[in-house]
């Protein structure tokens, strides 16, 4: 059988009864405030928020990962253009663009 004897005096229990009484009161105030509305959307807001910073850092740095690959293609690493890569990229657009200016005359008339 466990010891049912109590030492602490009155006083003593009283003290402790209103020390959780005060935790158990902040411990309500605070689950008050996690569940509050305002609180939920506002911790969603902030996730959301933080998920598209991080989605858009990572398409940030693969952009610019593509585009640092692609000027290496058509400049050197000292800095000079690569006459012969970009003089064919040149005329495939000039091309391009002429196709489709025949094609945008040939519909009107």
């Amino acid at each position: 059988m466990a010891d049912t004897s109590d030492t602490r005096t009155p006083a003593e229990i009283e003290a402790d009864i209103k020390r959780r009484r005060d935790t158990l009161a902040e411990t309500l105030d605070e689950i008050g405030v996690r569940v509050h509305p305002k609180t939920i959307v506002g911790d969603a807001k902030a996730k959301v928020v933080s998920n598209v910073d991080h989605t858009l850092g990572k398409a940030y740095v693969g952009v610019n990962r593509v585009v640092s690959d692609v000027k290496a293609q058509f400049v050197s690493e000292d800095g000079a253009p690569r006459i012969e890569r970009i003089v064919p990229v040149a005329l495939v657009l000039v091309g391009v663009v002429g196709l489709l200016a025949l094609g945008t005359r040939r519909r009107r008339g």
